[in-house]
């Protein structure tokens, strides 16, 4: 009679277990399973699960068993075909996780099993119960920083790191103003900034828990907290409560972007890194002739390319993760999602339209 089981060990699924000349004889499966689409378009049609057979390392390469991997709105604008870094088809999905190496290359000496690693290169494919990358390609990091923190560290702490870190010199004491504040970025944007001293006024949507909101921004350390409607009269600026921002973070848009800049000292920034309201940035002429005010934009995916190596890449992800085990930078909200019903964390991503400040993140076995 057989028996059959299945049975997980370091990601070799224990198969077909049956009765054989009066003795158990186990077949070991090397298999795992990844998310694949072939064609751009909705996530919930194109996105099937696929099981593939694992290899076995070579050379310079690492095996990995993912244990989480967000669902970002890129990768929803990606698979949809809406998204500048367009991977060859078919592709797996998934920028940012972190995992567990399971089996080194034999020319790998600086990683031993066991060790927690993130992905550093883009367009991998973490949506994936393993990964055989090539040693470069991942970053070791503490055992003790925290799943969730590890999993979303690559995207959103390091866009807020080097926007405020690039586009002007602050120091203690200063203010910056951003609007969709209660962003996955922009709850890093204000954790960094208590950290470094820095002030922050953050622009939400009003909604029906907007007080709820507030105190949570709050207790990251938000200096201020307005919706639109409130910073289009707030005084805080002109009664000193605060000063006026020496950098304005964007990632909204149309009239909140107009509303935010109204405020910035002459001569700063306004740093544009996404445009949820979907309306173009307008700037009055007085902007440019009288307050001089700058107008640049930022993608965390070009910076990282074009610092894939760079000794200012791989110290910004220390500071960050010595924040994060100090307990100074926390990871998003979030709620885990088993990987076999990753179309829940699809459906929840698509539909959340900014309001909703949680990360869905897939969670392997």
């Amino acid at each position: 009679m057989s028996v059959l089981y299945n049975n997980t060990l370091l990601g070799r699924t224990c198969l077909n277990v049956y009765r054989k000349a009066g003795a158990y004889q186990i077949r070991f499966k090397n298999t795992g399973a990844k998310l694949l689409y072939n064609d751009y378009g909705d996530p919930i049609k194109v996105i099937n699960k696929e099981t593939v057979e694992l290899k076995k390392p070579s050379r310079n390469e690492i095996l990995v068993k993912m244990i989480a991997a967000p669902v970002n709105p890129a990768d929803i604008n990606t698979i949809q075909g809406k998204y500048p870094s367009k991977p060859s088809l078919p592709a797996i999905p998934g920028n940012e996780g972190v995992g567990q190496i399971i089996e080194l290359g034999p020319d790998v000496t600086d990683f031993t099993e066991g060790d927690h690693v993130v992905p550093i290169a883009s367009n991998l494919g973490t949506w994936q119960t393993h990964l055989l990358v090539t040693k470069d390609q991942v970053f070791k990091v503490p055992k003790k920083l925290g799943i969730v923190e590890a999993a979303t560290l690559t995207v959103n702490p390091c866009t807020a790191f080097r926007m405020l870190r690039d586009f002007a010199a602050l120091k203690p004491g200063d203010t910056i103003i951003q609007n969709g504040a209660n962003s996955a970025c922009g709850q890093n944007v204000i954790q960094i900034c208590r950290t470094w001293g820095i002030r922050t006024v953050n622009v939400v949507r009003d909604r029906p828990n907007i007080d709820e909101l507030k105190n949570y921004l709050i207790s990251l350390g938000a200096n201020f907290v307005l919706t639109e409607e409130e910073l289009r009269t707030t005084d805080i600026f002109k009664k000193g409560e605060i000063d006026k921002p020496r950098l304005a973070l964007n990632c909204v848009g149309g009239k909140n972007a107009l509303e935010c800049l109204r405020y910035l000292q002459n001569g700063s920034p306004m740093v544009t890194y996404g445009g949820m309201s979907r309306e173009p940035l307008s700037i009055p002429t007085s902007a440019l002739i009288f307050k001089d005010l700058q107008f640049r934009g930022f993608w965390m995916t070009r910076w990282s390319k074009e610092n894939a190596s760079s000794i200012e890449r791989f110290e910004m992800l220390a500071e960050l993760i010595t924040m994060m085990t100090n307990n100074d930078l926390q990871g998003p909200a979030y709620e885990f999602v088993d990987f076999n019903n990753y179309k829940e964390a699809l459906l929840n991503t698509l539909t959340i339209k900014g309001m909703i400040g949680k990360k869905y993140i897939l969670k392997f076995d």
